[in-house]
């Protein structure tokens, strides 16, 4: 699970940049090729920080949707207790595979795909010093360092896909990821992915009240650019709007079965990123569809 970082001015970037400079936040066109690069280095530059601060709340073998700490063993949104075992399965921006590791434990046959070299290093870490889950042969799933708009495998591969905040926000084309999904899906197969929810983007990203006041248009589709002194492209994301997801789904030929909109659980207290009680009792964090591929 990735973080959001839309409005976050004080971020490290993924090339080499003074310690007294601090990336410029802007928002300005970045096409594919740049935003592939870009969150590739960031992503391998920033692995070590990002599973130091967040890798206890994921946990090494926990399938977590969102900040809210929705909990997939409990939810069920890939299919009710029982119904993974012998799946093939792929998480699509695996990071370090924590939802990967959790699929395996369920029986999955199980690939976790990322664009950062550094993030699947780290699902080997957690992975070798794991057991195996019981009745696993194996002690995590098969790793895959590819981008998500050319998916490295051949169609009808895969009988579940799954994505909790990974890729989507981080490709220019997010309609080619949907397309590659249901290229390597079989049919009945399911799609289900989570992104920060799209209101967010009219909002700073702030955890406290000064993120509960819009400053932008929700309409907006510039992509957030983070970019050293030269304006190099460090960092990128790209804005969708609900309707922009549902729609790149359908034209993939998916058909969105559930659109999950997460409450803020009273239980968590804990503050990630722009995401925090205070905000998540006002407005969505996350957004989740869950979509199939018609059998026919």
């Amino acid at each position: 699970m990735h973080e959001h970082r839309a409005y976050d001015t004080g971020s490290s970037g993924a090339l080499p940049v003074p310690a007294e400079e601090e990336p410029d936040a802007v928002r300005r066109p970045a096409d594919g090729r740049e935003t592939s690069r870009a969150n590739r280095r960031w992503w391998d530059r920033n692995a070590d920080e990002y599973q130091g601060e967040h890798g206890e709340f994921l946990g090494d073998a926990g399938f977590v949707w969102g900040p809210e700490g929705i909990d997939e063993a409990d939810v069920r949104l890939l299919g009710p207790p029982g119904s993974l075992a012998d799946l093939d399965v792929l998480e699509v921006g695996a990071g370090a595979a924590q939802c990967a590791r959790w699929l395996v434990a369920e029986g999955a046959r199980t690939v976790a795909l990322d664009l950062s070299h550094r993030q699947l290093q780290h699902a080997l870490r957690i992975s070798e010093a794991s057991p195996p889950p019981s009745g696993a042969q194996e002690r995590g799933p098969a790793l895959v360092e590819a981008d998500a708009q050319a998916l490295p495998f051949a169609d009808g591969s895969f009988d579940l896909a799954c994505s909790a905040y990974g890729a989507l926000p981080f490709v220019a084309d997010s309609a080619r990821v949907m397309r590659e999904v249901a290229r390597v899906l079989r049919p009945g197969g399911r799609w289900v992915f989570s992104v920060t929810h799209p209101i967010r983007w009219a909002f700073p990203d702030e955890p406290g009240p000064e993120g509960l006041t819009a400053v932008g248009s929700y309409f907006d589709r510039t992509p957030y650019v983070e970019e050293d002194a030269e304006g190099r492209t460090l960092y990128a994301e790209h804005h969708r709007t609900l309707g922009d997801r549902v729609r790149e789904a359908v034209a993939a030929g998916l058909r969105v079965v559930d659109v999950v909109e997460p409450e803020w659980p009273e239980e968590n207290r804990a503050v990630w990123g722009g995401w925090s009680p205070l905000r998540g009792r006002v407005l969505p964090g996350t957004l989740i569809l869950v979509c199939e591929l018609p059998v026919s």
